[in-house]
């Protein structure tokens, strides 16, 4: 006798996915809606920051003289001038501070994660940069002018302002070097020390990079978050309308200073030079970071 044709159409074993609850379903909308508004919230203060600061700055962007120029021989009331010379103040600085923190950090990133696992000096030196990744900027200027102005007896200078600088940037890259250095596979090291390979040698051929493209990415984050410091140079250096291009004496304009010394004027003029500062400052820091992206791919360790 034949069994049944419903005995036979039915399946051999329970499915696997079952239907989904409607509580589950309910349960899931209200989780999606409350991550897409704390998006939105968290989104909406920066898209009107932007908005705000290009709307009332970026006719300035425009004319050729505001890269071309400086304010020399220009008061507070007269239009006209640019920031030729707080572009290159800025630049100089944050260019200097790359070139001391910069091989710094990733000596001691690479000394945490190859050589000093584990030991009473490695972790000494992550407690100090703990320390150093929450010292907040007018702080590490007021020890640099405590040491390089009162101790020293030097002059405020750029030069000054990149030291306090260097303080900021150290944690970050260090930070960042180290996770990545950490996420590289042992068997890449294993391999090379299987071959005969020195280990200082198989750090710098193999390690590193495996690394750099995510290396290179925040050495370029790093330095676009020091360039935007303000407590620093307004205490380390005088602002001046000219140009300076020795970092290494007399006062310099950067971008936050001269954004801090044209809001002292209290007039229309003045007011329209910060916001119009504020923009050439975001739109070199977008390039930084562009070119980190552009670096970063063309470094990245090709694979099939």
């Amino acid at each position: 006798m034949s069994a049944p044709a419903s005995d036979l159409e039915r399946p051999a074993t329970t499915p696997a996915f079952q239907q989904i609850s409607a509580g589950r379903r309910t349960k899931n909308t209200i989780a999606t809606v409350l991550m897409v508004s704390a998006f939105v919230i968290a989104v909406a203060p920066l898209v009107w920051l932007l908005v705000t600061v290009l709307q009332k700055g970026f006719t300035h962007v425009l004319n050729s003289n505001w890269w071309q120029k400086s304010l020399a021989g220009l008061t507070g009331r007269q239009a006209g001038g640019g920031v030729y010379h707080a572009i290159y103040g800025t630049l100089i600085q944050a260019l200097m501070c790359a070139v001391i923190a910069v091989p710094i950090a990733l000596m001691v990133a690479i000394y945490l994660v190859e050589y000093g696992r584990r030991s009473r000096l490695a972790k000494a030196i992550t407690f100090t940069v703990d320390i150093l990744s929450g010292v907040p900027s007018i702080v590490a200027a007021l020890f640099i002018y405590a040491l390089w102005v009162t101790t020293f007896g030097l002059p405020r200078s750029a030069f000054a302002v990149s030291l306090a600088l260097v303080m900021l940037m150290i944690p970050v890259v260090v930070r960042t070097t180290e996770e990545l250095l950490k996420i590289v596979p042992d068997e890449l090291r294993e391999a090379s020390y299987a071959l005969g390979i020195p280990k200082w040698k198989t750090i710098v051929k193999i390690v590193v990079p495996t690394a750099l493209s995510g290396i290179i990415t925040g050495i370029m984050l790093a330095i676009a978050r020091v360039m935007g410091e303000t407590a620093p140079v307004l205490i380390l250096v005088g602002y001046t309308q000219f140009i300076n291009y020795d970092p290494f004496g007399g006062n310099m304009a950067s971008l936050p200073l001269f954004m801090n010394s044209e809001r002292l004027t209290i007039n229309d003029i003045g007011e329209a030079r910060v916001w119009g500062a504020a923009v050439t400052l975001i739109l070199i820091i977008t390039v930084i970071n562009l070119l980190a992206t552009l670096i970063s791919r063309l470094t990245a360790v090709k694979s099939k």
